[in-house]
């Protein structure tokens, strides 16, 4: 892929440093040595230490990524909400894990979107997951479709200019929540068990805010923003007010309302084009099941 930028300043500068501040790593000027890349200025190849001038056009081409061979191909069709050649948007069903483990290599959407780069012969094969779900949990996940795509679209998650907001269906047996709130609590691991997370006082700072959507007696749908990523934060977090989600057996939600997975969707995206800094906002409607427990007891 070619990248291509103007030099503004008076002063003289290397290009290794002005390429720095358009997020090209170290490890990405390595690939480019090494692995077939390439970089101009003024359409003269040049290296790293050479100084730029005022007005200089500088040109970087990223050498093609190859495949993982470990990460395997799964032909199932994915839903696509956005894409270009740098961003993959897409909505993730329930029973579906995000990347493979150990004991479930394959079926993945990290396995799909490999079936789905192969299948459209794309130059750049390796899949780069920007964003995560629970397997149960569905919604829209971001995809980088390159390396370099990937480092600015993580500078982004780490600088916080990444929003990702949820909907969720919860019980509120004891009436607790408030129509807007926050839950602040430390999460960490509960050592009685391989998968739960549980509140505790040596647990990670998490917080997580809602707002009341829709209530019907004691089933609530609640929109929600994220401030930390602990593992099963909003879960957690719900179950420790007494409010756990419908559907989540495994942290004591409610199985007898026709849906039998945590009833949580990521339904809202906001962040800026890595590239064009364009803001992307993307929304995705409720899965089916959900929407059908609201129609049928809300």
């Amino acid at each position: 892929m070619r990248f291509e930028y103007e030099f503004h300043k008076v002063e003289k500068q290397q290009v290794k440093f002005f390429l720095k501040e358009q997020g090209v790593s170290k490890g990405l000027l390595a690939k480019i040595k090494f692995q077939g890349g390439a970089i101009f200025v003024n359409q003269h190849i040049e290296n790293v230490l050479y100084f730029l001038q005022q007005g200089d056009i500088v040109t970087i081409v990223t050498p093609d990524e190859q495949e993982h061979e470990t990460l395997l191909v799964d032909d199932t069709p994915i839903d696509i909400v956005f894409e270009d050649e740098h961003v993959l948007v897409v909505n993730k069903p329930a029973n579906v894990s995000s990347i493979p483990a150990q004991y479930h290599p394959n079926q993945t959407m990290a396995n799909r979107v490999k079936g789905y780069y192969k299948r459209n012969n794309y130059p750049n094969q390796v899949v780069h997951v920007v964003t995560r779900l629970d397997r149960d949990t569905t919604g829209l996940m971001v995809f980088a479709k390159h390396g370099f795509a990937h480092a600015k679209l993580d500078v982004q998650l780490r600088e916080k200019q990444f929003t990702k907001k949820y909907q969720a269906l919860v019980s509120d047996e004891q009436a607790v929540l408030r129509v807007h709130d926050a839950i602040i609590a430390p999460i960490g691991r509960n050592y009685d068990s391989l998968i739960q997370r549980q509140v505790t006082e040596t647990g990670r700072y998490a917080k997580t805010e809602y707002w009341i959507e829709k209530k019907h007696e004691r089933q609530v749908l609640v929109d929600i923003q994220l401030h930390t990523g602990r593992t099963h934060q909003i879960r957690v977090h719900f179950a420790s007010i007494g409010c756990p989600l419908i559907g989540d057996e495994l942290y004591g939600g409610r199985m007898d309302l026709g849906i039998t997975r945590q009833a949580l969707h990521c339904y809202e995206l906001y962040f800026n084009h890595p590239f064009t800094g364009e803001p992307l906002s993307f929304v995705q409607p409720l899965p089916e099941d959900m929407a059908r427990v609201i129609r049928t007891t809300f």
